[in-house]
């Protein structure tokens, strides 16, 4: 029986003091939205405070005996697919809770109105400061984060054919801030070349830092690249009311049952670090019930494309990876730590543009090196014993590559 409900808001963080306090602002937003008789707390994966743990700590201090996290994620990759699902578990089975993990905020017509919206804001500054143009004269770029999971990548250029399709722009391009292709700069580069006389540009981002400024900062080049070319700039979706809509139904969708997620996934084995070194596998077999949705013919709707269940085109030697955290290893480190910010960094000016990584992939590295937040590279560390799959495109002259300096 159920005495106390308590909800966690799983952060990524940064290593962008701005970023940590627009995520915080955003979970400080959301209660109104929830039963007001559910507490709430926030914690990151990696690099900010408090930690995941730290929230979870709270809740249970509370008396909540049942915790429903989320994700505060676009999209399922690496981080909510294995980090975010290891270290709820790894609670749960420490402290003998209920602890339930939710989807992704993913691909919601919520999640379109709120960036359409953020979109339309653009067109409107650009009007006011240029002149009224058809949205036809016009390109949309949106950019994603980009990660080294096709199923995640592809859901940035889905939304972006609903916007571009809803709104009625004259064309529209993805790009990527990073990991995967194209990168933000050869994006632009080959939008200029359509004959647009106007581009605006969206980052679909939940929250401002280091890779906002990369787009912000490539934006900005391109502008002085091609000065017959108005390039207009567009904000980040940050605490949009459709996004805080998406977020609550998230949370009380988990109670409803019956809804997939990887907490609870039946197609891999899962490690979880108990204490003092110690680690449990819990097998797909342990982990699949009668009523797990994994025991449907078909597979529920977020497994389809995922790159862990079946073979995916490029990605066929990820089926079955072992479901696992990594890092631990960078909880906590904040915007003081070395490494953290441009100002550190000898090979960037006024924003990080990921050549720091080129050096680090091709050498064994500490992350402490880096001031990008992402992790952006596929080697193994050698401070702890797992590994990374290398992404297939790493190389690929449009995406990391494009940032060296020729």
């Amino acid at each position: 029986m159920v005495n106390k409900i308590g909800v966690m808001i799983c952060g990524h963080g940064s290593r962008s003091q701005s970023a940590v306090d627009e995520f915080a602002t955003l979970a400080e937003k959301l209660p109104p939205y929830l039963p007001p008789e559910w507490p709430m707390e926030y914690g990151y994966l990696e690099f900010a405070n408090p930690l995941i743990r730290d929230g979870l700590d709270n809740l249970r201090a509370g008396g909540c005996d049942k915790i429903l996290a989320v994700p505060g994620m676009l999209f399922a990759a690496m981080h909510s697919k294995n980090d975010i699902p290891t270290v709820l578990n790894t609670y749960a089975a420490k402290h003998e809770m209920d602890v339930s993990y939710g989807r992704e905020l993913g691909v919601d017509p919520k999640m379109i109105a709120a960036a359409a919206g953020r979109i339309q804001e653009a067109v409107d500054a650009a009007n006011a400061a240029h002149g009224e143009m058809d949205l036809h004269d016009t390109a949309l770029v949106v950019i994603g984060r980009g990660a080294s999971d096709p199923d995640a990548n592809s859901n940035v250029s889905k939304v972006a054919r609903m916007l571009w399709e809803g709104m009625g722009f004259g064309w529209c391009e993805v790009g990527y801030s990073g990991v995967t292709f194209p990168l933000v700069e050869p994006c632009l580069d080959h939008v200029s070349r359509l004959g647009y006389k106007r581009v605006i540009v969206f980052p679909y981002f939940l929250f401002s830092g280091i890779l906002i400024d990369r787009i912000y900062g490539f934006t900005d080049k391109c502008a002085g690249k091609y000065p017959e070319i108005q390039f207009q700039k567009a904000g980040y979706l940050g605490d949009h009311p459709k996004v805080l809509e998406t977020f609550a139904e998230r949370i009380t969708e988990q109670l409803s049952g019956g809804v997939p997620n990887c907490g609870t996934c039946s197609y891999r084995t899962q490690i979880i670090n108990i204490e003092n070194g110690e680690h449990k596998h819990i097998t797909p077999a342990e982990r699949m019930g009668e009523d797990h949705p994994a025991m449907l013919s078909v597979p529920p709707a977020p497994c389809v494309m995922c790159k862990y269940r079946t073979q995916v085109l490029g990605f066929e030697h990820e089926v079955g990876a072992v479901q696992e955290s990594h890092h631990h290893h960078v909880e906590g480190q904040g915007a003081s730590a070395p490494g953290s910010n441009v100002e550190d960094c000898k090979m960037c000016d006024t924003y990080c543009t990921g050549e720091c990584r080129l050096d680090m992939d091709d050498h064994h590295h500490d992350h402490d090196h880096s001031h990008d937040h992402a992790h952006e590279h596929g080697h193994d560390h050698h401070h702890h014993d797992h590994v990374h799959a290398e992404y297939p495109q790493a190389k690929h002259p449009l995406g990391p590559e494009s940032a060296r300096k020729k």
